[in-house]
């Protein structure tokens, strides 16, 4: 399984929790790469519920993960 930035951000505005099929399904739906849907095969089929990317991806980093400069910073500054 191999995920970027942009393939788990097809999955952004998924129903989570969902299983496989949920996705898969979802995936099909709104014209994910077919990486995406390639990635999502390769999970074990059972009926665990996935609470979002991260359990798909744990090294995933969402934007409220990672720190990132603001111009509001500079008036921090002054």
């Amino acid at each position: 399984m191999f995920w970027t930035p942009e393939l788990a951000l097809a999955l952004e505005d998924a129903p989570w929790p969902a299983t496989k099929e949920e996705l898969l399904d979802y995936a099909n739906r709104t014209g994910a790469p077919l990486q995406v849907l390639d990635n999502l095969m390769e999970l074990d089929d059972n009926e665990e519920q996935y609470e979002g990317i991260e359990d798909l991806w744990p090294e995933y980093e969402n934007e409220a993960d990672s720190l990132f400069y603001s111009d509001d910073d500079d008036d921090d500054l002054y």
